[in-house]
Parts: C-alpha cells; structure tokens; sequence
C-alpha cells in the first residue's frame, strides 16, 4: 500500500549520516540541551533569515513558551484559529489565558482577517496565525489588524518550515514563529522536537530561561521555569535534516502543483494558494462529499488517506465550557466534516503521484 506518508525511505537514503550525527552525541553524553541542540538553533535561525532561535521538546511547548515571553496569562484572551491541530490553542491555555476562536476563510482554509476584529475585546493580547498544511497565511491583513488594536502576532509554523510569505520565511514575520519537529514534519525528529523564532532576541533570551527551569545560571533561578530543552540527539538529527529541506521542499511542492493541476474531478474542492505566498504543501487537503467512503475507496486502490482534522477547535469537548456551538465557524466545520488527505513526501515516485491523481478523478462517490 502506498503510505500517507513514509518518512522511512528518507532515513535509507541517508542513515548513515543520521547514524554519524546520533554517534557524536552520544560518545560526547551532550544528550539534553548543549552542544547539538545549540548547534542547530543557530543554523535554522540562519536558514530562516531571523536574528535568533531556540530549540524546544516540541511544538506545543514552543506555542505556550511564545505566550510566556510575551507576558500572556490568567485573564487574557487570544485570538486562535478554528481550523487549526489542537496544541495552537493549548499553548493559549496552559498560560491561563483564553482561546477565542475565529473562522477560516472558504478557500485558503486560514485564519480569515475579516472575522477577526468583531472578537478583539479589551483582554485581547494577541493573535496566532497558523500557515496550516504549508499555506502562509493573509499576515499583511492580520498585522495591520493587530496594529491598530495593539496586539502581538505569533506564527504557528508547525507545517510551514520553508514556506514564504511576500518574499519572507514564516517564522520572521510576526513577533515570535513556533516550530514543531514532530516526524513527518517537512523538517522532522526522529522524535519530538520544535523551536522558538524571532527578530527580537530579548524574547529568545526569555524563551531560554523559561525552557531551562527558569535559569541562566545552574541552580539559581530567577523565575518560575520548566524542562523544554530540545535533546542533543533531536538537535544532531535536525542539523542532518536541514541540509536537505530546501530539496524536500521543492519536490513538495513539485508532486502538489501536479495535484493542482492534474486533480480535475469536480466533485473535489481544493485549496488556494494565493500569488504572493510560496507554500511548502505539508499536507494536501481537498474537501469531498463523503470522506469516509472517500478514504474506503482509496484504500480498496492500495491509497493510505486520512482526515485532518475531523473536529474543528471550537466544537472539542475540551473546550465546551467556552460556549461555542455548530455554526459559530461555518467555514471550519465545513472544511472539518469534508476533509480528506492525499499522500504526498519527498520520496514519493511520479508513478505513485499518478496514481493517486488517476483514483482521485475515477472517483464517483
């Protein structure tokens, strides 16, 4: 069966510098934080053009870290897509403060600038804009929102390692980027992982405090902290990968131009990619009529599919107490009860590409 994703057939290809980079860590014990974790935080803030990075455990502690730094907590709202993975809000929550979620867009499926205003209040501290699947999104409408109110932007990157916005990588646009190194990332781990960005490297500085116990100096700690570092071994894996997420990115983006062009059956929605954006296509999304029985019929042809993400933010029982109900974010739950994903990586072959594209269009519903 082909996979969703195989992410296996990138280590063959080069296990034996992976196998290298882990040896070093090893025989030096620089297993959390330290030389390799360094190592890579300096190279991915160079690779993205920004003035520092940090690495972090992973993506989620990335977003709660952003929150810290810019003194967000108990009684403060931020603003969260609807269509987003879960940990966008959770990084919100754990602070103390409330999530408040505001539709997508009906065709790029991102936080929509037009619905964002009617829930700014005089809590309101920031905004996270996430470039789900890959996709940057509107930042210029959102920035110039967040202006006018006051507000900080923080990027969700967890999908959008090497995408651009007007020129720009994600990750240096707004105040802080959050990255999630999660395996099957464009960039991956061989297990968690994730990074803290920015072009002010006073908020880096307290990002590094706060994901080292609260300290500069061993045992002297001068703020409430937790255990986030980033492992030397996570960090070694990461410098290897980075080599090669500029290739990476561009066969993505290759196999999903090829979908957009080549998927033609009408009965499939997909997204839009807007001119002055370069996507990286983490995933590739349509909407269908029925995706279950799109994903039965796929995997009848051998086609590993899946669902992201059935359930929209405001709709999960974790956050009911907040009071949203069907209908609140009609373009999410669309988007949430229509979602179906096609394969697509770096190593997947034309041949693989094809087939896809040719059950895509054979199906009928």
């Amino acid at each position: 069966m082909l996979k969703r994703i195989d992410i296996g057939r990138d280590f063959k290809r080069h296990k034996e510098e992976y196998m290298q980079a882990i040896e070093k860590v090893c025989e030096e014990t620089a297993y959390s934080g330290g030389k390799y974790a360094d190592q890579f935080a300096a190279e991915f803030a160079r690779y993205l053009g920004v003035a520092a990075a940090t690495g972090v455990n992973n993506g989620t502690s990335a977003l709660q870290l952003a929150m810290l730094c810019l003194g967000i907590g108990e009684g403060d709202e931020v603003i969260v897509p609807a269509n987003t993975y879960i940990a966008t809000a959770w990084g919100v929550t754990y602070t103390g403060a409330k999530p408040v979620f505001v539709d997508c867009t009906a065709d790029t499926w991102e936080i929509d600038p037009a619905r964002i205003e009617e829930k700014i209040t005089e809590r309101t501290k920031a905004i996270i804009g996430v470039h789900l699947y890959g996709q940057p999104f509107e930042f210029k409408a959102v920035k110039e929102i967040a202006d006018r109110h006051g507000l900080y932007v923080v990027e969700d990157c967890a999908q959008s390692a090497g995408a651009k916005y007007e020129g720009v990588m994600t990750g240096g646009l707004g105040n802080i980027g959050c990255f999630s190194f999660y395996p099957g990332k464009n960039l991956y781990a061989f297990g968690e992982g994730g990074a803290v960005t920015s072009n002010d490297p006073a908020y880096i500085d307290k990002a590094d405090v706060f994901k080292n116990q609260g300290c500069r100096v061993r045992y002297y700690h001068e703020v409430v902290g937790y255990n986030m570092r980033l492992e030397g071994i996570q960090g070694a894996v990461l410098s290897v990968s980075l080599q090669y997420l500029n290739d990476w990115n561009a066969r993505r983006i290759e196999i999903g131009k090829r979908y957009d062009r080549e998927i033609t059956n009408p009965l499939f929605k997909l997204q839009y990619h807007p001119e002055n954006t370069q996507p990286v296509y983490h995933l590739y999304e349509v909407q269908v009529p029925d995706p279950d029985h799109f994903l039965k019929y796929m995997a009848e042809k051998d086609i590993e599919c899946n669902r992201h993400y059935p359930v929209p933010c405001h709709l999960q029982q974790a956050y009911q107490d907040l009071g949203y109900k069907r209908g609140d974010c009609p373009n999410a739950e669309q988007l949430a009860d229509h979602c179906a994903t096609l394969p697509l990586f770096p190593e997947m072959r034309d041949e693989e590409a094809a087939m896809v594209i040719a059950a895509c269009n054979a199906y009928q519903g």
